[in-house]
């Protein structure tokens, strides 16, 4: 089977680059879809309590028949739970729900900022942390002055920032902040919900390589040295998403994805979400 590489994370835990999202898979479906893509290879499901699949993440990894060490689940925190009791509480049911004994990796889902102070909720996940409940803490949809007042104002500095990221929407000053900081970028949307698969310049590139417009963009994204999840219903497509790993793009053909830039979110921007 194709060994997916590793990243090592600032705290020095080990994720897998290549993962499964189940954003948008309806919870009866979860189970199966989950246990598709364990069984073509992922070792890494991202899911959250917004979702309202986890039960159906857990007992996929609990029925997978492979160790629980092996497997890497990523949950996120509920946007209406900011304060430090109620963060507290929705970690509980998080773990409620995957009936796991640990996460590998807990996220604030989003910073509101309008809405609360997410240093007290960064607190409440550093404590989860401490405790070992979760092996590594981070945040999604964080931009640089989101993270400097964390870096400024509390202990842990996140494992990871998870946000949009595709070739409409590159972020490189979030990624190179990250970098800087030693936070590791995850990308959400990373196919920008099928609007890049059309593109001219992706289909070019992709018809040299002999693969397919998504397979494409998910290797452009792993030679950057993100951490991508693409998300799938389909035994078909969800396998593909996993064959990336028998050809790599040339410098000239990054550039030009890379280039495609045009600051395009398919999501709410994260200075003016608040839930």
């Amino acid at each position: 089977m194709t060994a997916v590489p590793n990243l090592t994370l600032n705290n020095g835990r080990q994720i897998p680059q290549l993962g499964f999202g189940t954003f948008q898979i309806p919870p009866e479906e979860t189970r199966e879809t989950t246990l598709t893509a364990l069984k073509a290879g992922y070792r890494h499901i991202d899911t959250a309590e917004m979702y309202g699949n986890e039960k159906g993440v857990g007992e996929a990894v609990r029925d997978s028949g492979i160790d629980r060490a092996d497997i890497f689940v990523t949950s996120k925190l509920n946007n209406d739970a900011h304060a430090r009791e109620d963060a507290l509480k929705a970690f509980d049911t998080t773990m409620e729900e995957l009936g796991l004994e640990y996460l590998d990796l807990f996220l604030i889902h989003w910073p509101l900022p309008g809405k609360g102070d997410f240093v007290e909720t960064w607190k409440a996940l550093e404590e989860i942390y401490r405790e070992g409940r979760a092996r590594s803490i981070g945040v999604s949809n964080f931009q640089p002055n989101h993270l400097n007042r964390l870096l400024q104002n509390t202990d842990v500095v996140p494992a990871v920032n998870q946000i949009e990221v595709h070739p409409y929407l590159t972020q490189d000053d979030v990624r190179a902040f990250g970098a800087e900081h030693e936070i590791a970028t995850e990308a959400w949307s990373p196919i920008a919900q099928g609007k890049v698969l059309d593109d001219p310049t992706i289909n070019r590139i992709a018809q040299a390589a002999g693969k397919s417009p998504a397979q494409v963009t998910l290797r452009w994204h792993l030679q950057r040295g993100d951490i991508v999840f693409p998300k799938s219903s389909t035994k078909k497509r969800i396998e593909e998403n996993f064959d990336l790993f028998d050809f790599e793009l040339s410098e000239g053909d990054i550039g030009e994805i890379s280039a495609l830039d045009r600051g395009e979110r398919t999501g709410p921007d994260p200075d003016s979400f608040n839930g």
